[in-house]
């Protein structure tokens, strides 16, 4: 068990009344991520409340602030107890077995045209033996064929793009990794939240997006940018893609600054300090 203290500092100009926030930067309660506390603070006194989604356990802070400076400060500990297993171990699951609940994460989506790649990927991954091997494999050919270049995608970048310009951010590695699986029909999601031990040459802790894969009737973590350690990653939420797990929709004229994010180990109960660290086995953090 790993457990980690997170904080987050989000500054906002607001220039017009009733200019209304939804934001997605609650850690997740999941079957093995589990939160122990945490705590909001809001500049302005404004009514807010938090909504679960029934179906994802996305967890979304909602209000609508006055004009002026707003100011957000969240920050939580979480405890990692992952789910590990041999990859070796870990096949497909025939579609005819797929629980509608992760149907939707075989078809195409916003920013993830899987429809568009299916020679692309049935060339690549289609003679690949089935399993969590194959979905490493994808996992591989685009991290070996895009380079993680800050400041040269924007928020229209889609897997077609990412695959035709050979860079991008996590957020595009992402995309195009989600849209592969999904082109052999492997159900993939987006996944967004924060991580722990990402290389300090990329700069300031971030935000961060990864891939779930439904491979051995669970969710399975993969770092699709290769920068980070997936053992490190506190999950927000997970969707389709980007457009379905923004960490903050804004309705009406706002000025944002950049987000203030710390991240750090703390000892468990038992006064062990548990790092976060590469490994070869699968890892989960829901079902």
């Amino acid at each position: 068990m790993t457990r980690l203290r997170l904080t987050l500092e989000l500054n906002y100009e607001v220039f017009d009344p009733g200019c209304d926030f939804i934001f997605n930067i609650h850690a997740a309660h999941t079957e093995r991520q589990r939160v122990l506390d945490e705590s909001l603070w809001l500049s302005q006194p404004l009514n807010s409340r938090i909504e679960t989604d029934p179906a994802t356990r996305n967890r979304y802070l909602r209000l609508q602030a006055l004009p002026g400076h707003l100011k957000v400060n969240y920050a939580a500990t979480v405890d990692l107890a992952h789910y590990r297993a041999d990859p070796s171990q870990i096949g497909e699951v025939r579609m005819a077995d797929i629980p509608a609940p992760v149907l939707g994460y075989v078809y195409p989506s916003r920013y993830c045209q899987s429809d568009m790649l299916y020679r692309l990927a049935t060339r690549e991954f289609g003679h690949l033996p089935q399993g969590y091997s194959r979905v490493q494999a994808i996992r591989d050919w685009v991290v070996q064929r895009t380079t993680f270049t800050q400041n040269t995608t924007n928020a229209n970048t889609s897997a077609i793009d990412t695959l035709l310009e050979t860079q991008g951010v996590c957020r595009d590695f992402s995309h195009l990794m989600i849209a592969l699986c999904r082109a052999v029909n492997i159900p993939a999601r987006f996944a967004t939240g924060i991580d722990y031990g990402a290389d300090p040459v990329l700069g300031p802790t971030d935000y961060h997006a990864y891939v779930e894969a439904y491979v051995g009737h669970r969710w399975y973590i993969f770092d699709a940018s290769g920068t980070c350690i997936p053992m490190g990653f506190v999950r927000f939420g997970t969707g389709r893609d980007a457009a379905d797990v923004a960490f903050a929709t804004i309705f009406g004229p706002v000025q944002a600054g950049p987000p203030s994010i710390t991240i750090e180990v703390l000892p468990g109960d038992d006064g062990q300090l548990r790092m976060p660290h590469h490994t070869t086995e699968a890892l989960s953090t829901d079902a």
